[in-house]
């Protein structure tokens, strides 16, 4: 650990997520689906974001938060950056927020962020947010003049009616203060590690599939429907996480099982319920193989599932190339066979079900009513068990804690995160569970409406504390242009 006044971090954090929601378990009697399985796997539910709302409204309204509840100076705001996959503008990024974030200050009597604020957008699929995140601590360690930075990851994510993902839709944006002496998380930067390899048609949005026939035929407007392979995703997953991680850990003169052992939280990118459970049985086999005097508790789980000790063993030199079956037209094997089966057995054991329980469970009840946020998903995790740590009365100050993000594409980043002494002052103005209060439930007939951008019957939703879009321009002509432009409000 480095010293205190070495230290850059997160000072504090913000959350937003819409009110509208689906409760999956009422979309499986919709779409015939298996509840006890959705709810196994996915979750409970998932916010959509409203009529008038789009990824910058939600983002405006956590940096507003953020701003108000912890009692930020604008003036000392340098860096402000949003980390997002579901942009509507091309030419524009967080500049966006900072404009409607700088009318409401003055509205309210205080200043409005300096005219010097850097204003970047971060994009690469759910690794936007955390991508931003590094790049903002980058900023608060080396601004000569100790300024702070904010950091917004906002996104929704949304899937075609009947597609394999369509349960996994979200909507919602977490923003932080990141600055030198922080007074929640210190993050250490030099330890940190990434991993990243072109896959090819992993999970993508390419522009031209909008001019189509059939994409999103259901719809009356652009959607932001992704392309995507899921067995194939699942396998980039695994590998780039692997590999930061594995990364962090060669660094380190303890074993890869030791260090794995001794964290004590786990923050992973998560599109779904499920998901980290099976990324920590497989980092647990992986760290398990890489640590000669833990090889007998190795073998001890493959003889529990017919696997060869050396066959795992063997796996850990195994470096796919699932990009060149793409290219060769075939469909990529499981690179590690091995190792799945001896994690998939591993997950049924007790021991490592308390394992999972301890360094995965904070905070993780609340993140099942909210679905997949994209580049916000991590941050949503981290701000509501860094919350639920607190209410819990757990000590976290100077425990190893490990968020590792993950964006399609595909790439991913380990950053080594401890929380400070008196961390549970911010951590109690987070407001995770605040932010899930006063749900509207949408009934079928509402979902699918505004699922397909139709007019929404019945829908009693009034905007209240938050951004909308107000207005979206129509003019062309010669001399002044504001086609599609949206204009803001902020609506009491």
């Amino acid at each position: 650990m480095f010293e205190h006044e070495e230290t850059v971090g997160i000072s504090a954090m913000s959350c937003y997520l819409p009110r509208l929601r689906v409760d999956l378990r009422q979309w499986c009697e919709w779409t015939s689906h298996d509840w006890d399985k959705v709810s196994a796997v996915t979750g409970r539910a998932f916010r959509m974001a409203g009529p008038d709302e789009d990824v910058y409204t939600m983002a405006a309204t956590a940096v507003l938060r953020l701003i108000l509840d912890n009692g930020v100076d604008p003036c000392r705001i340098g860096f402000l950056a949003l980390g997002t996959e579901s942009s509507t503008d091309n030419a524009l990024g967080a500049v966006t927020v900072r404009g409607m974030i700088d009318r409401e200050l003055r509205r309210r009597g205080m200043p409005s962020l300096p005219r010097d604020v850097e204003v970047p957008e971060y994009k690469h699929a759910c690794l936007g947010g955390m991508y931003a995140l590094q790049g903002a601590a980058r900023f608060a360690a080396l601004d000569r003049n100790g300024r702070q930075a904010v950091v917004v990851a906002s996104d929704i994510a949304e899937y075609e009616r009947g597609s394999s993902g369509e349960q996994t839709q979200g909507a919602g944006a977490v923003a932080m203060l990141v600055e030198r002496s922080p007074a929640l998380l210190a993050v250490d930067l030099g330890r940190a590690a990434g991993a990243s390899a072109y896959r090819g048609p992993d999970f993508r949005k390419p522009a031209a599939r909008h001019r189509v026939d059939g994409y999103a035929a259901g719809t009356q407007r652009l959607s932001d429907f992704p392309v995507f392979s899921g067995r194939y995703s699942a396998a980039a997953y695994l590998d780039a996480v692997t590999s930061a991680v594995e990364t962090l850990w060669a660094a380190d003169t303890a074993t890869p099982a030791d260090q794995l052992d001794g964290i004590q939280g786990l923050f992973i990118h998560r599109p779904y319920r499920k998901l980290p459970q099976q990324a920590l049985s497989f980092l647990r086999v992986r760290a398990l193989a890489a640590s000669p005097a833990r090889h007998r508790e190795l073998e001890q789980l493959c003889q529990g599932c017919d696997i060869g000790l050396d066959d795992v063993l063997a796996e850990l030199r195994v470096e796919p190339d699932l990009f060149g079956y793409v290219l060769a037209g075939q469909q990529a094997p499981d690179p590690w066979p091995a190792t799945a089966a001896v994690s998939s057995h591993l997950r049924g054991q007790p021991a490592f079900r308390a394992f999972a329980q301890r360094v995965l469970g904070s905070g993780a009840d609340p993140l099942v009513e909210v679905g997949n946020l994209y580049s916000a998903s991590l941050p949503a995790w981290l701000a509501a068990g860094i919350e639920e740590a607190a209410l819990r009365g757990v000590e976290l100050a100077g425990a190893p804690l490990l968020a590792v993000g993950y964006g399609s594409g595909d790439a991913a980043l380990a950053l080594p995160v401890t929380a400070v002494e008196g961390w549970q002052a911010a951590a109690a103005r987070i407001g995770f569970r605040h932010a899930l209060d006063n749900p509207v439930d949408l009934d079928r007939e509402q979902y699918e409406a505004l699922h397909d951008r139709r007019e929404v019957p019945g829908l009693a939703l009034h905007p209240w504390e938050q951004f909308t879009v107000d207005r979206t321009g129509t003019e062309y002509g010669r001399d002044f242009q504001d086609l599609a432009v949206d204009y803001y409000a902020y609506e009491y």
